[in-house]
This record gives structure tokens, C-alpha cells and sequence, in this order.
């Protein structure tokens, strides 16, 4: 059996991880009908500069920090 993979842009997993850091994963996650691994997976990506857009860029020798 096939399954249904949605695909997400870009700006939309910032703002989801935008709302996770105001309201909590969890409760990001079931207001937005995502699954909670799925935005973990955003939360830890912006963390670590993977998604350029509305991200700071690092400098050289100092931790990035949201």
C-alpha cells in the first residue's frame, strides 16, 4: 500500500518552528495536523542552518544561536 507523503515549502517549516518555539512542539504539531516527529525534525534542522530562509547566517568560530 502506497502512502500519501505531503510535501511542505520551505517558508511554512519556519514558521511551524516558529510557532513550536512560542507554543511547544506539541501543541504546534496538532494545530498545524503535522506529525510531532516531523516538526521535531524541522525544530533540529533550523538549528543546525539547514533551512536558509528567515535564518541568521553564522559567522565563522561562534555558535548559532535562534
Amino acid at each position: 500500500m502506497a502512502r500519501n507523503q505531503r510535501k511542505y515549502n520551505t517558508e511554512y517549516k519556519v514558521q511551524a518552528v516558529k510557532l513550536s518555539n512560542e507554543i511547544g512542539s506539541s501543541k504546534a504539531a496538532v494545530e498545524l495536523g503535522i506529525p510531532v516527529d516531523t516538526l521535531y525534525g524541522w525544530v533540529r534542522a533550523v538549528k543546525e542552518g539547514r533551512f536558509g530562509a528567515g535564518q541568521r547566517s553564522r559567522l565563522p568560530g561562534r555558535p548559532h544561536t535562534l
